[in-house]
């Protein structure tokens, strides 16, 4: 069972990935008849920057949807991460460590909250993770106005700013993410149990797995990258910005990126390396638009497009198989 569940995701990188080489070619094309370029350093660290920022949250959110459930509180998860990273190192170099890991804890209990939620009080994962975002919203707003705290320049150099050749550390970063995320999911009990709870939480039950204890450590997991995704942003910023994660649109752009990737929604089938790959499809899609200086408007209108496009392919693809 577990290797049949994972086998779909092996299947839908190909697709996702032709997908982005096929945009990228036309963009090229298109962003040369306009008279620009869009394969220069310039533009290629601006799509790896903003293709790490979201896809670290992406690559969380894909481990809560394989188990079944969902997360809307990463964005205000986000804003508040970089606030206690900026605040705890407020410029110090001597306190990038504690800054961090503060930052992740908080994220952790973050997640902790909303896996409770879901599981022990069985509040709907839309519901009980829009509340718990709601309730940060109202801390965020009603004590700061603006950005606060420092980032100590070391953090903003390395992480912020620092490259490898063209390649953002920050990216090099996502990939040891998803990684890291890969393995659980591929080799390990915790990857295989978070599936077959998503496929089928009964039959995973009876099976012997703890649903509960494993989509609980999903949300944590979660909340962990959204935390990770604030201290990047930090990074970049210079200082906590509380308002960062919902500007960026991170809940409903990450969700985007694991459905553009071939995880479906319903749980169960998928995987991070076609998330990675529509975090990039999104990212590219970005880039083209502002090298051609099309209204963010029709950006969004693009947006939409692709993701009813993608579901409506996965759909397809379901019902051939179940047929």
């Amino acid at each position: 069972m577990t290797a049949l569940s994972l086998l779909p995701a092996r299947r839908s990188v190909p697709g996702v990935f032709v997908a982005l080489t096929l945009t990228l070619a036309i963009g090229w094309l298109v962003v040369l008849l306009d008279g620009g370029q869009l394969f220069n350093q310039s533009t290629t660290v601006s799509l790896l920057h903003v293709a790490a920022g979201l896809g670290l949250v992406a690559v969380g959110q894909t481990l809560v949807i394989l188990g079944g459930s969902l997360d809307l509180s990463v964005a205000y998860v986000i804003s508040l991460s970089t606030l206690v990273a900026a605040e705890t190192m407020n410029g110090s170099d001597g306190a990038v460590l504690p800054a961090i890991g503060l930052a992740l804890v908080v994220s952790a209990g973050v997640g902790l909250l909303n896996g409770i939620l879901v599981t022990r009080f069985r509040v709907n994962a839309f519901i009980a993770t829009l509340g718990v975002g709601l309730l940060l919203k109202g801390y965020l707003d009603n004590g700061y106005d603006g950005p606060a705290g420092a980032t100590a320049p070391s953090l903003v150099q390395s992480l912020g700013y620092q490259r490898v050749g063209p390649v953002p550390v920050s990216f090099l970063l996502l990939i040891a993410v998803t990684a890291a995320a890969w393995f659980a999911l591929s080799r390990t009990r915790f990857g295989h149990h978070l599936v077959a709870v998503g496929g089928d939480p009964e039959v995973a039950r009876l099976s012997g797995v703890r649903n509960d204890r494993i989509l609980v450590t999903a949300h944590i997991l979660c909340s962990m990258c959204a935390g990770l995704a604030g201290i990047y942003l930090a990074s970049r910023l210079g200082s906590g910005a509380p308002r960062v994660g919902t500007e960026g649109l991170y809940d409903l752009e990450s969700i985007a990126a694991v459905v553009i990737g071939g995880t479906a929604l319903a749980g169960g089938r998928g995987g991070v390396i076609g998330t990675v790959g529509g975090v990039l499809l999104l990212a590219s899609i970005d880039a083209i638009f502002n090298q051609l200086e099309v209204d963010a408007f029709f950006k969004q209108v693009i947006r939409g497009v692709i993701i009813i496009a993608a579901v409506a392919v996965y759909a397809r693809r379901a019902m051939r198989k179940a047929a």
